[in-house]
């Protein structure tokens, strides 16, 4: 019974959208916001590009609510309209930026004494995640997809628009080189899935 109000909630918020109600829309900005900053932050854009590549995201959004039709969770289909318009951001300013092409371009912090005292289970989590940043972007996205957003395989393919056999390569190199990384610095075989 539980799972019915809720589905007709879910649907009576999305027809809400649909009809450009205007505080239905600002709830939905505000319980989407971080996902669509996390992708753009994840892609690169730095906050003032992160921000602007959102609003895009958003508005896009809004223009297409229409032509969503819940084939996939609402939060896919956001997330592959914000990586859409931070790879855009990305190709405009392509010849301004210099992307990020070796794995091991940005160190991670080299006094690995004080980076491995004091890391407490948060901590540990958080300096796992900034880790996922010196990544390939591609390798990053998928593995944020996976890990943070709980996004099957064949989500994630949807929304990189890549194969499925091209995210498993993705998730499975990231994984190596995350671990890499973070044994370097950490000094310890950590397990980061897989």
């Amino acid at each position: 019974m539980a799972d019915k109000a809720r589905r007709q909630q879910k649907d009576n918020w999305l027809r809400l959208l649909r009809s450009g109600d205007h505080r239905a829309f600002a709830e939905f900005v505000n319980k989407y916001q971080q996902l669509v900053f996390l992708c753009c932050r994840t892609l690169g854009l730095n906050e003032a590009e992160a921000e602007d590549a959102a609003s895009e995201t958003f508005l896009a959004a809004y223009r297409a609510i229409n032509r969503y039709r819940g084939q996939a969770e609402l939060s896919t289909w956001l997330w592959r309209i914000a990586y859409r318009q931070a790879v855009n951001h990305l190709r405009k300013n392509r010849r301004e930026r210099r992307l990020l092409a070796e794995p091991g371009a940005q160190p991670l912090d080299s006094n690995k004494t004080q980076v491995r005292a004091g890391l407490e289970t948060k901590e540990r989590a958080e300096f796992i995640w900034q880790a996922v940043k010196r990544l390939p972007r591609l390798w990053a996205v998928a593995i944020v997809l996976f890990y943070r957003e709980e996004k099957s395989i064949s989500e994630i393919a949807e929304i990189m628009k890549k194969r499925k056999n091209t995210v498993k390569t993705y998730l499975f190199r990231g994984r190596k080189r995350l671990k890499e990384l973070l044994a370097d610095v950490l000094g310890e075989d950590i397990d980061v899935g897989g």
